[in-house]
């Protein structure tokens, strides 16, 4: 043999191969086979033409994408590959074979599987898919794949998960409040990816072994952005959550002997400069530290702009501009599209070192001990992240790992003058460690290992609250650890609900609301009535302190490219940081106690008629909007499915308060690992294992996640079905 394909009975691919490079390659074909057009997107992202075939609403992505220069810097850390680590980059390109060789029989596979709504079985045959009908609605023929492609991908994925144009936000509520409006309205916001992570030791277990488990919290994406697998050859036999279009398994993975997750540091690690630019007959010319006008590196690219409804489209010139800084990201010589003299560049490490982490890929497959995956993770780049690792002999790690520069405090507050002297990067930190406390450690975004790395983390909510529950029980099992994942209970609230213990005067309405919410376990459970009117009232409140008159000047945002907008809207930015302005000592003179009066009466006035979960939905992305016409009847179309939680709570599932309930960020999957007996552990994606709308895995985990269930983690090849020899 060189490589087996098997399924389990959630249509989950199981690979065996001779090799390393056969396995890598297997990886790449199956993929491609069950995540085509998942693929195809983020390849075409990753190089900036997206918008050729998904139109318009694509452009200011590719515009990023073209004038950060991520297939440029991909390309440059896949060379550095190759002369420094040839066994990574042949491992790499073997990926990508495989990715052609699926994507080369995408569009002439037979259809022979039909939608299913029955729970799968051991039993349930493995059948191949057909392919994912968004190619032909769009006319995409598959492209071919490079072997800087999955680099590019990787990149193109978390160029903005650290946050940057949150500098951009405190620039702009600097200018319009003064630099303290900066801790008022710091923390998550609505842009940030996060996660739980909690690691137990064998002290605080069942069985004396430890258990890891948690869930990344990310855009819920259809197809999901985690795509769970099994990895086996002779060197190593490995599960776990991988990133498609990337080989290996790189954030969540158990290789038997060994586990690890991650959750996300928050961390600062790049940078944003004011450039002074002009153009001169040979170019462009940028202002440097040393008051020396220096030649910037300036080409035109063309992106092509699909029409509506297929129709012929608009080619847009785009100016690629580099500074000795890195990549200019918005404005130009000219200044932004407003006119605003204004050009940002843009330094982020894989730029600089052209090093993107991927050699630490392999030697995390291969680990078999706790040691082996922290010098594994030695050579990690971005995202920085807080990784969690247990052993079967009793190993345990806590660190940062990651890539972050040294540099002035000011560089990670906010845009910085690249004309100025002393905003230069010198060295990288030395990525933190921490311990566990009464036998656990957790990790939810918080201030924590990562505390000097970043400037803005999340509220401590969540991990208190997982804290909490962990010193609840002496002894915890993994079937145990999904009451954790699904735990409802707001710790934010209480800022709200204070406000109202203050409060007298009020109509019989409003008195009984507010006695009703005092009263409220401040659980946001879907079937809930208390949390429907807690978060109406919440909305209310976010509404009316966003309408006043003091912060009225923030409401208009700089005229910087569309896709970094949603860091400078300042209703959820209002929203997100509720608590900290309602417990502020002063807010610019604003009335608190009147705003959530007015509220009140209003909720109380108009309540909402349903429960929590009737508003609060899901809305997965999609590259491709669905194609079911609007009802002309006024109907409205059937919403995503209900939803338990909120952003401050374990259960993550992110409203944006002021401006919608529905929640389109949240956990992206759920996993928990048994280092007693790797088939202990269990996992659960929000769709499916298969990207291909209409197959039986499609959509079959989703009865799982949405009841906080999870799937049995397989890996006995006699219990799984074969599916081919390649």
């Amino acid at each position: 043999m060189s490589a087996e394909t098997y399924r389990d009975a959630w249509g989950i691919p199981h690979l065996r191969a001779d090799s390393v490079q056969e396995l890598a390659r297997a990886q790449g074909r199956v993929t491609a086979r069950d995540r085509a057009w998942q693929l195809e997107v983020e390849r075409h992202r990753a190089v900036g033409t997206s918008a050729s075939f998904l139109g318009p609403g694509a452009l200011s992505w590719d515009r990023l994408a073209r004038r950060a220069r991520l297939a440029d810097t991909a390309r440059r850390c896949q060379a550095a590959l190759e002369e420094k680590d040839p066994e990574t980059a042949a491992w790499i390109r073997a990926y990508v074979d495989g990715v052609n060789e699926g994507l080369s029989t995408t569009l002439t596979t037979p259809t022979t599987t039909t939608p299913t709504t029955t729970t799968p079985t051991t039993t349930t045959p493995a059948t191949p898919e057909a392919p994912a009908p968004e190619f032909t609605r769009t006319g995409l023929t598959p492209g071919r794949w490079e072997p800087w492609t999955p680099l590019a991908v990787w990149l193109a994925t978390h160029i903005l998960f650290a946050g940057f144009p949150a500098k951009l936000w405190r620039e702009h509520i600097t200018t319009h409040l003064g630099p303290e409006a900066v801790a008022l309205f710091a923390t998550d916001g609505p842009g940030t990816a996060g996660s739980n992570g909690w690691l137990v030791s064998g002290d605080r277990t069942t069985t004396g072994h430890a258990l890891i488990a948690g869930d990344p919290h990310r855009w819920i994406e259809d197809p999901g952005v985690y795509q769970q697998i099994h990895l086996s050859c002779p060197e190593f036999d490995v599960v776990g959550l991988a990133v498609p279009g990337i080989p290996g398994i790189a954030h969540f993975g158990h290789t038997g002997t060994v586990a690890w997750a991650i959750t996300n540091a928050m961390s600062d690690y790049q940078d944003l400069y004011h450039e002074r630019l002009r153009r001169t007959g040979a170019g462009v010319e940028a202002l440097g530290p040393d008051g020396v006008w220096h030649r910037a590196a300036r080409h035109t690219e063309l992106i092509r702009v699909a029409g509506e409804k297929g129709t012929e489209g608009e080619t847009v010139e785009v100016e690629v501009i580099e500074t000795d800084r890195g990549p200019v990201i918005a404005g130009g010589p000219e200044g932004l599209d407003d006119g605003t003299p204004a050009a940002l560049s843009l330094r982020y490490p894989p730029r600089v070192t052209a090093d993107l982490g991927f050699g630490a890929l392999l030697p995390l497959l291969r680990a078999r001990r706790v040691a082996d995956v922290d010098r594994a993770l030695d050579a990690w780049a971005e995202p920085v992240n807080v990784v969690q690792a247990a052993d079967t002999e009793g190993g345990l790690l806590h660190r940062v790992a990651g890539r972050v520069p040294i540099r002035p405090d000011a560089n990670r507050l906010r845009p910085v003058p690249a004309w100025e002297p002393g905003h230069a990067w010198d060295g990288w930190h030395t990525p933190p460690r921490a311990g566990l406390t009464d036998g656990v450690a957790v990790m939810a975004n918080q201030r924590g290992p990562a505390t000097p790395l970043g400037i803005e983390f999340a509220p401590p909510h969540r991990a208190d609250r997982i804290t909490e529950l962990l010193a609840g029980r002496e002894r915890w099992s993994a079937a145990d650890m999904p009451a954790i994942h699904t735990d409802t209970r707001l710790g934010s609230a209480a800022a709200l609900l204070d406000r109202l213990t203050t409060l007298d005067g009020l109509t019989p309405e409003a008195a009984a609301l507010r006695d009703r919410l005092l009263a409220w376990d401040r659980h946001m459970d879907a079937d809930s009535t208390d949390a429907a009117h807690y978060a109406a009232l919440r909305t209310a409140v976010v509404g009316r302190l966003a309408a006043q008159p003091v912060l009225a000047p923030a409401s208009v945002p700089p005229a910087y490219p569309e896709v970094l907008q949603p860091w400078l809207a300042l209703v959820p930015r209002v929203g997100h940081a509720l608590e900290h302005l309602l417990r502020a000592e002063d807010l610019y003179g604003i009335d608190r106690a009147a705003a959530v009066r007015a509220a009140l009466e209003e909720v109380a006035a108009r309540p909402p008629a349903g429960t929590w979960g009737d508003t609060h939905r899901l809305t997965a992305w999609r590259a491709l909007p669905d194609p079911t016409p609007t009802p002309t009847d006024g109907s409205v179309p059937a919403p995503g499915p209900r939803l338990s939680g909120d952003h401050d709570c374990v259960l993550c599932t992110s409203p944006v308060p002021g401006v919608t309930d529905l929640a389109a960020r949240g956990p992206a999957a759920r996993y928990v690992w048994d280092l007693a007996d790797r088939s202990g552990s269990r996992w659960a994606v929000p769709h499916g294992a298969s990207g291909v709308p209409g197959s039986p895995h499609h959509q079959d985990q989703q009865p799982l996640w949405l009841a906080g269930e999870l799937a049995p983690v397989v890996t006995d090849f006699d219990q799984l079905t074969k599916e081919s020899d390649v």
